[in-house]
């Protein structure tokens, strides 16, 4: 498939159906492409819709069949878009938190592959019905060791407004979860004695909320 270089192509590229429930449009808004101008399409639309699908697939449509509808904060940045978000952030501008190019290939930058030549996607989602059911108390975590229990994720980063995550299928997972919001740091790797075997003690409150956990 070429780029994207028309509104025609392009609202064409958007329909490309990833998974039962998303489309390609779904993940392609972004805050500094609508602001600054910026085209935020891809230069290689089949890696991008090949990684996208994987994303959808494996991750997005089993979180939403369980906890309800997801919300796309962000996902696919391309690469000019990325670079000039980093730029912003590195001059510590408010509102602009891109890493560099090159640790987004196989991330936001789904037409890109990593370092290593392995496909990736990224994409930043709020699930709206766990964060009104769990923030009160406060424990993100419930979240995050359902998903290293059920769902091959590679990487997830979890942030403190409306406990959005970074979610990231990749061909060689790397199965490591962070976080910006309390407790702060690295929850689990597989270095970490707490990487293996059955979490369901810290998830377990999820099942009298959502009945399908």
């Amino acid at each position: 498939m070429k780029p994207p270089n028309s509104v025609e192509s392009l609202s064409e590229f958007g329909r490309t159906r990833l998974s039962k429930s998303f489309f390609m449009r779904d993940f392609l808004f972004s805050d500094i492409a609508a602001i600054h101008g910026f085209s935020n399409a891809p230069d290689d639309p089949d890696l991008a819709i090949a990684a996208g699908t994987k994303l959808c697939t494996e991750l997005l449509e089993p979180l939403q069949d369980v906890f309800g509808r997801i919300a796309i904060r962000s996902a696919y940045r391309a690469p000019e878009v990325n670079s000039f978000g980093n730029q912003m952030q590195r001059e510590r501008k408010k509102g602009y938190n891109c890493a560099s190019n090159e640790s987004n290939f196989g991330h936001h930058i789904w037409d890109r592959r990593d370092s290593n030549g392995h496909m990736g996607a990224t994409a930043c989602i709020v699930i709206p019905a766990f964060y009104d059911a769990f923030h009160a108390e406060g424990d993100w975590q419930k979240l995050a060791w359902w998903i290293h229990d059920h769902l091959p994720y590679s990487t997830l980063y979890f942030f403190p407004k409306l406990w959005a995550v970074n979610i990231q299928w990749h061909e060689k997972p790397e199965r490591k979860i962070d976080s910006y919001t309390k407790p702060r740091g690295r929850l689990t790797d597989p270095t970490k004695p707490n990487h293996a075997g059955s979490h369901e003690a810290d998830w377990a409150a999820l099942k009298d909320v959502f009945p399908n956990a």
